[in-house]
């Protein structure tokens, strides 16, 4: 019968009896290639080779339905056996079929497989791009924070000059001239006078400069070096434009003490020269805040 030339036909092939049983019957008996394609689909299927629980279509042993045989068929019509010059004719039609199937199928795959790479390679373009995207709004990010730090910088050292200005403005006001110029002695200068000039000791003139150290408050110290003429208030001005934060401006000067002898300078000393007070040619100071009033 039919059924039996088709089933020999795909067991000749090479595909196994319950495979080829399963196609037919799963097909609708629709004819070889049918079967042929439902093999290629699902030869990969892990219940390809589980058989049917309940066979459909034509069972062999017994007539197929009409619905079985197709349209135009009648039932209890068989169809002539083939000879063997049919049969291999039909088997080598059969095999050149499964090989164009074959090639259809590892053209399909190899289309499929080029599409992945396609969007494989299209992943990674813009996974790159993003990356790239990322790193310059980080380099972005740091170049502005950069420029904000500089500007800040700036208008911090801005706002350190000024204040320097205004301290000396200041101070120019307060002592009637420049700091750091040679004033001329008060006329009020506390302290013996020399009655003879031939009496003070030579070396005191020899030293036009004094090597001042302060020591903060805090444990730490500033060191300096002063004209021997200036006036002790240039001293009292450097500590107050470099005592630090914690002690920052717009309050009282600070009092200067000496080491030892133990002294606390007075506003009047501040009118003084360095070397009039004994501080030449170095000396250690001790700053404390004033005390108000």
């Amino acid at each position: 019968m039919a059924e039996l030339t088709a089933l020999e036909s795909l067991i000749e092939m090479g595909f196994p009896r319950g495979r080829a049983e399963k196609a037919l019957a799963l097909t609708g008996n629709q004819g070889i290639e049918a079967a042929m394609d439902w093999l290629m689909e699902h030869e990969d299927d892990p219940d390809v080779d589980e058989p049917l629980a309940t066979p459909l279509g034509h069972i062999l042993g017994r007539e197929p339905t009409p619905t079985e045989q197709g349209p135009g068929s009648v039932v209890g019509e068989s169809k002539p056996i083939l000879t063997e010059e049919e049969r291999q004719e039909q088997t080598k039609r059969m095999l050149e079929l499964v090989a164009q199937k074959q090639r259809e199928r590892e053209e399909r795959e190899e289309r499929e497989a080029l599409e992945r790479e396609r969007q494989r390679r299209r992943q990674g373009q813009e996974l790159s791009a993003a990356r790239q995207r990322l790193q310059e709004d980080e380099m972005r990010r740091a170049a502005e924070e950069r420029r904000r730090e500089k500007a800040e910088e700036l208008a911090a050292r801005q706002r350190v000059r000024e204040k320097i200005e205004r301290d000396k403005a200041e101070r120019a006001k307060k002592y009637g001239g420049h700091v750091g110029s040679q004033p001329c002695p008060p006329t009020t200068e506390p302290g013996p006078v020399p009655s003879s000039p031939s009496k003070e000791p030579p070396t005191k003139r020899e030293y036009d400069q004094c090597r001042i150290q302060v020591r903060l408050p805090d444990g730490s110290s500033l060191t300096q070096t002063f004209r021997a003429r200036e006036q002790l208030a240039a001293v009292r001005l450097y500590v107050e434009l470099h005592r630090g934060e914690e002690l920052g401006g717009g309050q009282d000067p600070v009092q200067l003490l000496s080491g030892f002898p133990r002294r606390a300078f007075s506003e009047a000393d501040m009118e003084r020269p360095l070397q009039e007070l004994g501080l030449v040619p170095s000396a250690v100071l001790i700053v404390a805040k004033k005390c108000p009033g």
